[in-house]
């Protein structure tokens, strides 16, 4: 997992900021309220399942999905919009590009749209690892090298951010290993990325930071570790399995409790050791005939935060 790439630099930038940002279709609250800054050089994952407005909150931010209500500001907030995105690139659909002209052909097009010089395309096509195939047809490549060509198309311009929407949906394992290198690799640059994903393996590999959203709502914004940094919860058993939760369920330092097939799992909030928890059970009469502390992981936590959603 990626650090802050750019921690040397003591005074944050603000690349991006979302205030309350919603989005209605009818009845259906895509994004709803929706309020998080993006600091410059961290690699930042919108985190959630398909149909969490994920897609919606970037289409707000680039400018072609319509706002309900709230904002957004890019960099000081003192320049358009329209401006500030010339200074973003973005992948937020299917790589689209001619299939009968070769990468650098197409490539060309865009430099010639975006009005950036062409000297640029083979720096980008080195970084996507595609040079090689500079000369080839854009309908001889596979999908991860579509993919990568999309991502040397957005550089193009040497973006501020780059802009991902589910870079590695469809890959074969090979692509997706693949992508997410070069992600890292352009990180490491000091480029600030922003990239949605349903997936959590992407993010705890890729991700400095992370807001997670279910239907549309923000459940969790901050740094991967620090959502990585539980306290852990226990399994445990006993024959007075009653008293046994009701002991827990009153306890300070326990989150929640919950018991399946005759196993109660008791997830910690505060710090607590085994000794500490075998010791205050055995002082109310409660003897436990098995207890293992384990660590929660970053999955466990995300099950745990979207299913107290209804």
């Amino acid at each position: 997992m990626l650090g802050n790439v750019n921690s040397k630099n003591t005074l944050l930038e603000t690349i991006l900021t979302l205030n309350n940002l919603t989005k209605h279709y009818g009845k259906v609250k895509a994004v709803n309220d929706l309020s998080f800054t993006i600091e410059k050089g961290n690699v930042y994952g919108i985190l959630g399942p398909n149909g969490s407005g994920k897609s919606t909150t970037l289409g707000m931010v680039l400018n072609v999905v319509n706002a309900t209500s709230g904002n957004f500001k890019w960099f000081d907030g003192t320049d358009t919009t329209h401006n500030a995105l010339k200074k973003v690139g973005a992948i937020i659909e299917r790589p689209n590009f001619y299939p009968y002209m070769t990468a650098a052909q197409n490539l060309e097009l865009v430099c010639t749209i975006k009005d950036v010089d062409p000297s640029k395309i083979e720096e980008k096509l080195e970084i996507v690892h595609l040079l090689d195939r500079k000369d080839s047809k854009f309908s001889t490549f596979s999908l991860g090298m579509k993919q990568r060509l999309a991502i040397a198309s957005a550089l193009l311009n040497d973006p501020e951010i780059l802009i991902l929407d589910e870079p590695t949906n469809g890959l074969d394992p090979q692509g997706i290993h693949q992508i997410r290198e070069i992600i890292k690799n352009i990180a490491s640059g000091g480029t600030t990325i922003l990239l949605a994903s349903h997936l959590l393996d992407e993010v705890e590999k890729v991700c400095s930071h992370v807001v997670i959203i279910r239907k549309g709502v923000k459940l969790y914004a901050g740094p991967v570790d620090e959502l990585n940094a539980s306290h852990g919860f226990f399994e445990l058993r006993c024959e007075r399995q009653t008293e046994l939760i009701q002991v827990l369920e009153r306890h300070q330092d326990f989150a929640s409790v919950k018991e399946e097939n005759g196993l109660v799992t008791a997830f910690l909030k505060n710090p607590l050791t085994a000794e500490e928890l075998n010791t205050l059970l055995f002082t109310q009469g409660i003897v436990l005939s098995h207890l293992v502390k384990r660590k929660e992981s970053l999955e466990e936590q995300f099950l745990q935060l979207t299913a107290n959603l209804n």
